[in-house]
């Protein structure tokens, strides 16, 4: 079977929306570490958009920061891959061409510093999920006993980790007389520009000071939130797209109408004249507080608790009703803690969430939400706690999502069918528990794991008492007996 590239896209059916430029004439102005499955549903379709108004400036290089599979996906489509927009019964199929070139970082890193370096690069994005940063999540330190970052503390002739590849160009556009690129983190992180431009600054500093000096001076790391749902693409997905087109699309990439981008105002240099599904703003950290403790709370909510109950994917969880009951508890929870903007109407917003939820065509799977949770949970749950505790108010509904990722390390569902728990910590967090005998013990355990639980949390009888009830209740009954068993206050 053929495969989709620049020599067969013309022969697609009619409906595929193709690239409505000229590759040839394209300047990469973008460099994106992370060139994983919601790069390609996300920032690469903003870009393409830019490119298809006739602004050729915005091609992106992208970078693999581990495995070659992205780069072995997508060199032989030319860059090329299929994004399929499903809502209910309807499917729409449209080519992105914005992709010029992918880097495999470990095999190349000066070709990722030199592509960093160039002058045509304006606009730096990341999507290296939270681990990336080398920052510890508690601290908001650099993890220096992390092998790679202490690579990166003595030498950046050969970097390993994002933050050093980004100060090793900076270096290289300094000495070339260049202005900085605007560097934009695009992981849920609360303050994502402000933790890249930490990461970065402390790095460079261990190296140069003056470096750090001119990047805290003139660069760019603005706050952003960004928002869609791209589920992992399966290899059935890959078969049938391969029928509908009559080519293989190894890099396909599936998602949902919805796309947003929230960007503050913070640029260094040139950017695009951003179309639909962006916002410049001058505050981000209201739009990024609602998504991550509404959607992503609910998302990790429903993960754990669905995995536990062995329901393979979102929509299904959500056909309980008495797991819609707790998600919507969740949020009213959620809802006292934010201070939304403006333009944010929160009740419209749920519904729109749970409509997304609800979409059968995406086939969002627990298990892919239910990665790196101890890198997620700060944010999306233990941070709301801490707000409503503050506040004098309720907590049970959340404290049951975070119950669930405390079951979760246990390895095993309620079937007992075994799980991975893919998570950085998994094996610190597995020694911690695997001590313990009792369920007071393990809530004891996890309360003290003072790299994901803040002290003010295992300080608290009211947030104790709570989780070890429902921790209870999920070793002993399973989750759907403590969904069945949950009543909102």
């Amino acid at each position: 079977m053929s495969r989709l590239s620049s020599k067969t896209l013309a022969d697609l059916p009619a409906d595929v929306i193709r690239p409505g430029y000229d590759r040839a004439r394209v300047k990469a102005g973008v460099v994106h570490l992370g060139i994983g499955a919601f790069h390609r549903a996300h920032q690469a379709v903003i870009f393409d958009d830019a490119l298809n108004a006739g602004d050729l400036r915005w091609g992106i290089i992208a970078a693999s920061l581990r495995s070659p599979s992205v780069h072995d996906q997508m060199v032989p489509q030319d860059g090329l891959y299929t994004m399929l927009v499903r809502d209910g019964g309807s499917e729409q199929a449209r080519v992105i061409g914005a992709v010029q070139a992918v880097i495999v970082a470990p095999q190349d890193p000066q070709a990722l510093v030199a592509a960093l370096a160039s002058p045509d690069t304006h606009i730096v994005t990341l999507t290296i999920t939270e681990k990336g940063y080398k920052l510890d999540p508690a601290t908001g330190a650099l993890i220096e006993d992390d092998p790679q970052l202490a690579a990166d503390l003595v030498s950046l002739d050969t970097p390993r980790t994002a933050p050093g590849y980004l100060v090793a160009a900076l270096a290289r556009r300094r000495a070339a007389g260049l202005a900085p690129f605007t560097a934009i983190s695009c992981d849920n992180l609360p303050h994502n520009g402000t933790r890249l431009r930490n990461a970065v600054l402390a790095l460079a500093g261990r190296h140069d000071v003056t470096l750090a000096d001119w990047i805290a001076e003139r660069g760019a790391f603005p706050q952003t939130m960004i928002d869609r749902i791209v589920p992992a693409t399966t290899p059935q997905d890959i078969a049938a797209l391969t029928a509908r087109l009559g080519v293989e699309d190894q890099a396909m990439v599936k998602t949902e109408p919805f796309i947003q981008w929230v960007i503050e105002d913070i640029f260094c240099g040139p950017r695009p004249d951003f179309g639909a599904g962006v916002q410049i703003t001058a505050a981000v950290a209201p739009w990024e507080e609602a998504k991550l403790r509404l959607l992503n709370g609910a998302h990790s909510g429903i993960a754990y608790l669905g995995g536990l109950a062995a329901i393979d994917h979102v929509h299904e969880v959500l056909a309980l009703p008495e797991a819609r009951i707790f998600v919507e508890a969740l949020w009213d929870e959620a809802e006292t803690t934010l201070s939304p903007p403006p333009e944010l109407d929160v009740a419209a917003y749920r519904r729109e969430l749970m409509a997304r939820f609800d979409n059968p065509t995406l086939r969002h799977r627990t298990r892919q939400i239910a990665m790196d949770g101890s890198q997620k949970l700060p944010q999306r749950l233990l941070a709301t706690i801490a707000a409503r505790l503050n506040a004098g108010q309720g907590i049970d509904a959340l404290t049951l999502a975070v119950a669930g990722w405390v079951r979760w390390q246990a390895g095993q569902d309620d079937l007992g069918q075994p799980h991975v728990v893919d998570d950085p910590l998994a094996a610190p967090i597995a020694a911690t528990l695997g001590t313990a005998t009792t369920t007071q013990q393990r809530v004891a355990a996890i309360l003290a794991f003072d790299a994901v639980v803040p002290p003010a949390l295992d300080d608290s009888a009211q947030f104790r008492d709570a989780l070890t009830r429902w921790l209870t209740i999920l070793e002993n009954d399973g989750a759907r007996a403590a969904l069945a068993s949950f009543r909102p206050d």
